[in-house]
This record gives C-alpha cells, structure tokens and sequence, in this order.
C-alpha cells in the first residue's frame, strides 16, 4: 500500500524534517508512527497522503509513483484511495453531521443524492445513524471525531490516515475512537496511525518510531506461543 524509498523533506533554511527515510507498509496493515514534536511524523503524514511532496526519493501509494502523477491525478488519487483524519476534526459548523460527511464526497463526481446515502452509511458504520441530524456544537468531542471518521470512509478508501485522533479527546472517548479504527483495520483498510503517545502506540500491532526526520526503530508486536502441544497442532 505503501512504499517509501530514501524521502528527504527539506523546508526552505535548510531544515530537514525527513531525511532519506524507506518505509513499507503491506495492504491491511495497522500502524503506529509515534515520535515527539518535531520528530519528522506530521511531515511523514503529508507525503504520504501527497498533501507535500518530498525533496527527494520516490514514493508509491497502492502502487502508483505519486510523483509522475498531475496535481488533478493526486486529488484523483486522494478522494478514491485515501481518507484522512485529524485532531481538529475540522467539521463544518452549523452543518448536520450528515452533510458534514456527504461534503467529503464532493469530488468523487457523486451526485448529492449518492453522497448523501453513503454518508449515512458510514455515520451508522461508526455508530452515530441516530445523529445524523445533529451539529457539530451538538455533538460531543467523541462524536465529533466519529464524525470525522464516517468523512474519512464515507468513499471507501483502501487507506486511512489518522493524525493524532485522540489528542482532543478524553480517555474514554479516546478508547472508543482507537476501538472503531481497529474494527475498520479489521475489515481490510490500511491504516496508519500518527501519535506522540507511546500507550496508544503500543498498542496497535507494528510501531514505526521516528525522531529527527529519521525512522529510528521498527517493531512488530509478537504473536504469544500457543498453549497447547505443538505436535498435535490441536487446543489440549
């Protein structure tokens, strides 16, 4: 889904926020990239998800080489391919949460009617189908954020990139939000998850830590021994 191979960032004043970073990460996978400000992640993120493009190196997202591609072929590529959550929610004020998902849809070429069908589907696939008619000022932190989620896969996207998701939420809130992402990792989409908190990190199965625009390690959590006799390959 994911292949990134030697991606420099440098920013005007020679300040380099990625340097020579290579990355791969398989379809269905869930991943962590966790690091402190200032670490190279957000930067990592807008490449990814082709809002920047890198310096140098190549990048392939779902096997296509985003730098030989148009700017028309990128926003092509973002509303077909790639949904993006971030803290902020960044939902329409006074718009009910129904429209604030359909808006998402827009450049898909959907007509309205099609838009708004699969934005209540998505609003009752992370629970909200009786609020659909609600703001945003209506809604709690935590509903607001599944808002944001239904936005990001109202289109189906076979990626999705969550920027800091629970960084605005409370505990609790922010379990429900991580426990929804893993039921949509569960049911085939990518998902890449950006974080400062190496609790909600070391949680999710792989965990890519950077610091200073590099990936400094790369762990994958492993799978405990079964409890029962390896010979029979059967529970004892």
């Amino acid at each position: 889904m994911i292949a990134l191979t030697d991606v420099s960032r440098t920013y005007p004043g020679g300040v380099a926020a990625l340097a020579s970073v290579s990355l791969r990460i398989e379809h269905g996978e869930l991943v962590a990239i966790v690091g402190p400000s200032g670490s190279g992640k957000s930067t990592m993120l807008n490449v990814v998800g082709t809002l920047d493009r890198p310096t140098s190196g190549t990048i392939h997202i779902d096997g296509y080489d985003v730098s030989k591609l148009s700017d028309n072929r990128l926003s092509a590529l973002r509303a077909t391919t790639i949904g993006f959550v971030f803290q902020s929610f960044h939902l329409a004020p006074k718009v009910p949460a129904l429209d604030n998902v359909a808006d998402g849809l827009i450049y898909t070429g959907l007509g309205r009617a099609e838009r708004r069908r699969r934005a209540a589907g998505a609003l009752e696939r992370v629970g909200l189908g009786h609020r659909m008619d609600h703001e945003p000022h209506e809604l709690s932190g935590g509903e607001r954020q599944r808002v944001a989620i239904a936005r990001a896969v109202a289109g189906d996207p076979r990626l999705l990139l969550a920027d800091e998701p629970t960084g605005a939420l409370d505990s609790v809130s922010g379990a429900g939000v991580m426990e929804l992402l893993r039921e949509l990792n569960a049911s085939g989409t990518t998902i890449v998850i950006i974080t400062h908190d190496r609790e909600i990190a070391a949680g999710l199965p792989r965990q890519v830590r950077m610091r200073d625009g590099t990936i400094i390690s790369d762990t994958t959590a492993v799978a405990p021994e079964p409890s029962w006799p390896a010979e029979t390959g059967v529970p004892g």
